[in-house]
């Protein structure tokens, strides 16, 4: 009697998820003919002609950006450029960007660029391209409005932080050559490496090591200094690669998604490949997403100081999917935890020493930036 109850509690239910299942569906089917309605008025009633094919390549955006700023579609025009970006060459301004609440806001500008040189600051919300208004169009819109003949000057204007009127810039497009590192020797006894990752490509991690390899057996240094200010971040597999060489063993990150594939942690392998010199790692606003997983690991396994301001907090994995018109979709897949288990998703890795940007004409290693400073005095005191 009681097993046939059993039964019969598990035929309901079973029958009650098949009848929540159609119902979803009927539900979804309604939706999609109030959308063809939609359109079909749209067509019919708008004050302009409108092109329905931008419109359906808007919505389709629309979808994907309902999802998280990170997400969205790429015509194929724009899937192409966006392919040479992790090769290392590509035109523009030189800036990575999100939306955030509807805004194009700079994630940060890459150190080197016409962008960064014009002045142009982690945290800026973009407000308009040319005299075009920004609020309202997809992120992929904007990076196009971005693009254009090397040469040519576009005019953007932003809002920052603390500064009441807008603020204009005349910058020119150029050919972007993202060299990912830059090394020298610094220190008042010429002791200190000092690695600047401006951000994570396909070859970051070999342009590193055959720096701080040149670094070991020319010179007796006491420490390095690994600047990521600005870094915007990259490819996973390169933070993964570059975190490893600095820690002895342990955890690097791990990622964690629907898909059982999307879950997974990623662990060094022994050996250090600076022997246990001290590191201090120069972070800021613009510090993002792989550049949070570098100095984020670095810090729970304590194999580095982190100095400088709070980093951006884009704990998010996405990939690239190609479609068959020759566009694509960019979708978070998964969201990456620190080894401690933190998750940095809008809230970033704080410093373990809070030294502010200074205001007196501040610029990335120069004699006026006093993060660096700060950092050099540390390891040399």
């Amino acid at each position: 009697m009681i097993r046939s109850f059993f039964i019969l509690i598990l035929i309901i239910g079973f029958s009650s998820s098949l009848k929540s299942n159609e119902i979803a569906k009927q539900d979804i089917y309604k939706k999609i003919d109030l959308f063809g309605e939609v359109l079909d008025k749209i067509q019919s009633e708008y004050v302009d002609q409108i092109d329905q094919a931008d419109v359906m390549d808007s919505a389709i955006n629309g979808v994907l950006q309902s999802l998280d700023p990170y997400s969205g579609y790429m015509s194929p025009e724009l899937f192409k450029s966006m392919q040479t970006d992790t090769r290392g060459e590509f035109g523009g301004l030189g800036i990575e960007i999100g939306m955030e609440s509807g805004l194009v806001k700079v994630i940060s500008p890459i150190d080197g660029t016409p962008a960064a040189k014009a002045g142009i600051k982690a945290g800026d919300y973009i407000i308009r391209i040319g005299e075009e208004q920004v609020q309202g169009k997809t992120l992929m819109e904007a990076v196009n409005l971005m693009r254009g003949e090397v040469g040519t000057k576009i005019k953007l204007t932003i809002r920052r932080k603390n500064i009441k009127k807008p603020i204009e810039f005349f910058i020119e497009r150029k050919i972007i050559e993202v060299k990912s590192v830059e090394a020298s020797i610094l220190g008042k006894k010429r002791n200190v490496g000092y690695l600047r990752l401006k951000s994570f490509n396909e070859n970051s991690d070999k342009q590193l090591f055959d720096k701080i390899k040149i670094f070991e057996n020319k010179n007796k240094l006491i420490g390095y200094v690994l600047d990521l200010r600005n870094n915007p971040g990259g490819l996973l597999t390169q933070a993964i690669s570059i975190t490893d060489f600095f820690l002895e063993n342990g955890e690097i990150v791990s990622t964690k998604g629907r898909k059982v594939s999307e879950t997974r942690k990623f662990f060094a392998r022994s050996g250090d490949g600076i022997k246990g010199k001290p590191i201090i790692v120069l972070i800021n606003n613009g510090s993002a997403s792989a550049a949070e997983i570098l100095a984020g690991a670095l810090k729970d396994h304590k194999r580095a100081i982190i100095l400088g301001e709070n980093s951006y907090g884009k704990g998010s994995v996405q990939s690239i999917i190609p479609l068959r018109n020759g566009g694509g979709m960019r979708l978070t897949i998964s969201k990456y935890y620190l080894p401690s288990g933190k998750s940095i998703s809008e809230v970033g890795v704080s410093p373990d020493i809070l030294v502010k940007e200074s205001e007196n004409k501040f610029e990335i290693n120069s004699s006026n930036d006093n993060q660096l400073n700060y950092a050099l005095q540390l390891l040399q005191s």
